[in-house]
């Protein structure tokens, strides 16, 4: 199993940037699909980005695409999300996840094993 360590969140105005990182341990890291979700308060937990166990596949939400990048080193067990151009609408929890033992992407949460604990982002206009 994997365990997640999600950081880097924080407060910033629009248009700012903010990168989040999340910590995997376990020897499996590297043939694991990661992504990234947010949950907003008062509504459902959305797919946000995803990206395979070698990071060549990447997947976006529409709500993000252009804006946002997901990417891996697994020398370091680490993934990352870059959000750029940050909106109000951004404003959520964000937590990363892993497909344990699975190597392509999903944007469905019951498809993903494990859950980092959160990072709060909030974006103020």
């Amino acid at each position: 199993q994997v365990q997640l360590v999600d950081s880097g969140g924080g407060l910033v105005q629009a248009g700012g940037s903010l990168r989040l990182s999340c910590a995997a341990s376990g020897r499996t890291f590297s043939s694991n699909a990661m992504g990234w979700f947010r949950q907003a308060l008062g509504k459902e937990r959305e797919f946000v980005a995803a990206i395979s166990w070698s990071g060549g596949s990447t997947d976006y939400a529409d709500s993000v695409k252009g804006r946002f990048t997901i990417s891996r080193d697994n020398a370091k067990n680490t993934v990352y999300l870059q959000m750029n151009s940050l909106k109000p609408e951004d404003t959520a929890v964000y937590y990363c996840a892993a497909r344990y033992g699975k190597g392509w992407t999903a944007r469905l949460p019951h498809e993903y094993d494990n859950w980092g604990q959160g990072t709060q982002v909030t974006v103020s206009s």
